[in-house]
């Protein structure tokens, strides 16, 4: 119930939340919360505008005392991801996120929650419309787009902003500092199939499931050992390629978050079926014993289905399987630079295969430029193999570190302070940030991220911990009351 989170302290910061929780905002279809977020600025008196491609940016003058202050950007996304479980009946045009409490963390009903960057757009929000809350010159920065391709950051033209010093509020671990982060690119696989008709005489058609994965952020998350529900489905397809016809498979979601579910639709001679079901059975208890830490609840479930008279032809089906396998998935590299921070690493997110087309989708990120793109040309290599055409697109750039950053100098210690000498984690992250595409137009703007506990983001186990806003909402009125002079 948002009366319950709307209780939550700091209640500026919830309630500004949960208002835009009310509001639809799926990545390409951010109409309305770019319309709330004008309105809200306007509603405040504040100079507000959108631009050409609809970021929104909203200004506040500098609170009596701060002027003398370098001028400052709040920056977070308006859009978040949509990801659903399959039993949990909801629409993400229509619907607001359906919040509730349990114990130290705000979850959402099926659903992802939002938080990211929810929060951060929240927190925001909740400084514009304060009189109380010290600051220098504010510029708001309300970008679009973020979750599938970073387009906003890409169209804000340079000389809009006014700023100095950015904040970025889009990291999720209270005890991070962030300071770079990696540049992605995606790699689209793409080939087109002739369709097998086959009469069913002795023929059945199989459903294989793959569902109860955690799922979760392609980049922050892909080191853990989490469950690909492609490669998994591919795994099982390749067991028994030579005794099936693959009909349809449909695996994944979105280009950033690790998939979930898969499901394919294969046919089979009547005779078959005893040794193919022993074989999968046998597999999948493998495979779940494999992720039985990581993935307690995963599930393969081989089911008979409607007949398919449409197959795949033999030699592409054998060249898709052969492809997916060699594919790389996961990390690829380890800095060798900073300590325990992921470099290059590809998901696989997206296997269509469906009316005599396939679709394969990846997101390939690095924080090298150079590694970047060594492994999305062995996926290009692959794919191309298995007689696909390869598309990359959608390339933003990583963001470098700089350990001399004035922000930085002034927001350790404050957090020092606060959390009684407790050092912080100054890091660059595995995640696509936007800092590295707002720095193309903006070089000299002094840049840094951070932000409250968010924990399964991109999925609908995605929670915000109540305890971590707390402490993030502090951390906050800090770093504005202690922007150095200009």
């Amino acid at each position: 119930m948002s009366s319950e989170i709307r209780a939550l302290e700091p209640n500026q910061l919830w309630n500004k939340f949960a208002d835009l929780n009310e509001v639809p905002r799926p990545s390409k279809k951010e109409e309305r919360v770019i319309q709330f977020m004008k309105d809200f600025g306007t509603n405040l008196g504040l100079e507000t505008i959108e631009d050409e491609v609809g970021n929104v940016i909203i200004r506040k003058p500098a609170t009596n005392g701060m002027e003398d202050r370098k001028p400052i950007v709040m920056q977070s996304h308006l859009d978040m991801v949509h990801q659903k479980n399959n039993d949990t009946v909801f629409d993400f045009d229509t619907q607001g996120i359906e919040m509730y409490i349990d114990g130290d963390w705000v979850k959402a009903r099926g659903t992802t929650l939002g938080a990211d960057n929810g929060l951060g757009v929240a927190t925001i929000m909740a400084i514009l419309e304060s009189d109380s809350i010290e600051h220098p010159a504010l510029e708001a920065l309300f970008t679009i787009d973020e979750e599938t391709g970073m387009t906003g950051a890409m169209g804000l033209k340079g000389g809009l902003l006014n700023g100095d010093i950015l904040l970025n509020l889009d990291t999720e671990e209270d005890d991070e500092i962030g300071v770079g982060c990696a540049g992605g690119v995606d790699v689209t696989a793409t080939r087109a199939y002739d369709e097998q008709n086959i009469a069913s005489e002795g023929k059945k058609a199989y459903k294989i499931e793959i569902k109860g994965l955690q799922g979760g952020h392609s980049g922050m998350q892909i080191h853990e050992g989490l469950g690909n529900a492609n490669k998994i489905m591919n795994r099982l397809l390749y067991a028994v390629i030579e005794d099936i016809s693959i009909s349809e498979i449909d695996g994944g979601s979105l280009r950033n978050a690790i998939p979930r579910e898969s499901v394919a639709v294969v046919v089979f001679d009547n005779d078959k079926e005893d040794i193919l079901t022993n074989v999968l059975h046998a597999l999948s208890e493998t495979i779940k014993q494999e992720f039985k830490t990581m993935e307690p609840d995963l599930q393969i479930v081989l089911s008979e289905t409607d007949y398919q008279s449409k197959v795949m032809p033999f030699e592409a089906q054998i060249q898709l399987v052969n492809a997916l396998y060699a594919a790389h998935n996961g990390v690829y590299r380890m800095s060798p630079d900073i300590s325990d921070l992921v470099e290059t690493s590809n998901n696989i997110a997206r296997v269509i295969v469906k009316d005599g087309n396939i679709k394969i989708g990846c997101l390939t990120r690095s924080s090298v430029e150079s590694t970047k793109m060594d492994l999305a040309n062995s996926l290009r290599a692959t794919f191309e193999l298995a007689g696909c055409d390869v598309e990359f697109s959608g390339q933003y750039p990583g963001w470098a570190p700089n350990m001399d950053s004035d922000i930085l100098k002034v927001m350790v210690p404050i957090y020092e302070r606060l959390n009684n000498g407790e050092k912080p984690h100054v890091a660059a992250c595995h995640a696509g940030l936007e800092c590295g595409i707002l720095g193309q137009n903006y070089p000299d703007m002094d840049m840094i991220s951070f932000g409250p506990n968010i924990k399964g983001a991109h999925s609908p186990d995605e929670r915000a911990q109540i305890s971590s806003a707390q402490k993030y909402w502090e951390f906050v009125l800090e770093i504005l009351k202690h922007i150095p002079k200009a």
